[in-house]
């Protein structure tokens, strides 16, 4: 077995407005590191497909459509042989969709489905799932902080619906607080969610006091924290909930923004803290769950920060 990545060319056709720091060159610039020789041996699939149906484990029909019904339809050949641009839509707050986003939106969410299948299954013994939109910040019925649907959220329910995993484990290091995922899972004991983020930025949420049913254990940074300060809160906060929580399966909500080149945030953090902190949580999951972990990207908008912190946590995941 391997370190198993699902991606979809259609991640790319996910299309945010001109400037946005959510844009299709960041798993282009992942993917350009990950064509070196030390990847050679990454097991790297194309994502399926899911049917509509699985968005429905996490989100109510009535968001789902409407949100569909706000996909523009794509321009025909001669309108783009013209130089017109494809449409994006507004759905939250700087949140976008293009013709293709429904597509991608499917395309992450299946591959997710089959992650949780493979880690199940013993078809891998860990996964990256390399996809466009990011989920952390959708809660249930709002799209928000270029989130449209929670991937990890899926994952979490269908882990617990379809192969009776009791107690699962989310892990979020992403910069900006995944309040989506917190807010889904408040109020379910058996589902641990973990944040390392930024304090008194977007989306505002995440303070310690916020600890729904003893399930949410949020650890917030100053400005300008670096190593040192990344590092204790997961020695003496997550890790050790972690540890408590004994999961049956480890989820990682893997953002990269909090790395020092990144321009949404300001936070110091380099490649050797991400490997750190992939092994911690790797070495639970050896213990507790037979090595069942997946990794969602989510943020990082530094295009050199993102694909060399992503690939040094990959780096760490097939080195098992």
């Amino acid at each position: 077995m391997a370190t198993r990545l699902y991606s979809h060319p259609v991640f790319l056709e996910h299309l945010t407005p001109a400037g946005h720091p959510e844009r299709p060159d960041r798993l282009r610039a992942l993917f350009s590191v990950l064509e070196g020789y030390d990847y050679y041996a990454l097991d790297q699939v194309e994502a399926p497909v899911a049917d509509e149906q699985a968005l429905e484990l996490v989100h109510p029909a009535s968001y789902l459509k409407q949100i569909k019904a706000q996909i523009p339809d794509p321009l025909d050949e001669e309108q783009l042989a013209s130089g017109m641009a494809q449409p994006i839509v507004n759905v939250g707050q700087d949140t976008y969709v293009s013709p293709q986003s429904w597509h991608a939106v499917l395309a992450a969410t299946g591959s997710a489905l089959a992650a949780v299948e493979d880690v199940f299954n013993g078809q891998a013994d860990n996964i990256f799932i390399a996809a466009r939109p990011p989920g952390h910040h959708a809660t249930a019925d709002t799209a928000m902080g270029f989130c449209i649907t929670n991937t990890a959220a899926i994952a979490a329910r269908y882990a617990q619906s379809h192969f009776g995993a009791e107690r699962v484990a989310i892990i979020d290091w992403d910069v900006h607080h995944g309040n989506g995922t917190q807010d889904i899972f408040a109020a379910d004991k058996n589902v641990l969610f973990c944040s390392t983020h930024q304090a008194q930025i977007y989306p505002g949420t995440g303070l310690v006091k916020e600890t729904g049913v003893g399930n949410i254990v949020n650890a917030p940074l100053l400005a300008d924290s670096g190593s040192r300060e990344f590092r204790e809160a997961f020695t003496s906060r997550i890790l050790p909930a972690l540890d408590n929580f004994r999961p049956d399966l480890i989820l990682i909500s893997a953002g990269f923004d909090g790395h020092y080149l990144d321009p949404l945030a300001q936070l110091n953090l380099t490649e050797t803290d991400y490997d750190w902190v992939t092994g911690q949580v790797m070495e639970r999951a050896d213990r507790f769950c037979n090595n069942r972990l997946i990794s969602f990207l989510e943020g990082g908008y530094d295009l050199q920060g993102l694909s060399f912190s992503a690939a040094a946590h990959i780096t760490r995941l097939m080195k098992g």
